[in-house]
């Protein structure tokens, strides 16, 4: 028997599922049809967002590419754009490493050399810096390539638990429980009938009042 947070959950569903498939039309937009200027803007993002306000990271990302600084500017120019974003002097850094990384071949192929997005996630946890399984989980989803990955952030995991998905947030997210918490919100999502994908910016929207990145 249904829970009463499921029931709800699905009634919450049901009027703003439009609008999730949308986005995540957009976002398979940038891997079909984006050039790698767009996955790295994608990427630098993602850096971006761990404790800090996803409205103001895109901002910052946004001025930063009307400026066209995310391709030739060094940290202490970038740090200059990213106001509100919490750590900013490491993450500047974070963007210019990884656009380094990306200075003699290009995002795409890198990413499309691997066989599933698992395997993709692996690559980019261990090779740039300031991506953890979130981060990049979170950007192989905005690029269109990690629909069945967990974005396991605070919002998530406070919903995985009122759910009954887990029994208590961790206090850290080392890669044995993030993947075992990934593998019950998979679980999770096959028994409600939400896809995955939509199930994340579902549960983000519950917290936050829209259907964002």
């Amino acid at each position: 028997m249904e829970s009463d947070r499921i029931k709800d959950l699905k009634d919450l569903y049901l009027p703003v599922k439009g609008t999730i498939e949308a986005r995540l039309e957009e976002f398979n937009e940038i891997w079909e049809e984006g050039t790698d200027k767009d996955l790295f803007r994608e990427l630098a993002f993602c850096l971006l967002t761990p404790q800090s306000r996803a409205r103001t990271c895109w901002a910052a990302i946004e001025r930063m590419v009307s400026k066209s600084m995310l391709t030739r500017c060094g940290p202490d120019k970038i740090r200059e754009e990213l106001v509100g974003v919490r750590f900013s002097h490491r993450k500047a850094d974070y963007i210019c490493e990884a656009r380094g990384l990306f200075a003699a071949r290009s995002i795409r192929d890198v990413i499309s050399g691997f066989s599933n997005p698992e395997k993709a996630r692996e690559w980019l946890v261990e090779n740039i810096k300031g991506l953890g399984y979130k981060e990049a989980s979170h950007y192989l989803r905005n690029i269109g390539l990690g629909e069945n990955l967990a974005i396991l952030d605070r919002h998530i995991l406070k919903n995985l638990k009122l759910m009954d998905v887990i029994d208590e947030i961790p206090t850290t997210l080392n890669k044995k429980n993030y993947l075992e918490i990934e593998r019950k919100m998979r679980a999770f999502s096959e028994k409600i009938g939400i896809p995955m994908c939509h199930l994340d910016l579902l549960l983000w929207y519950k917290e936050a009042g829209e259907v964002f990145k």
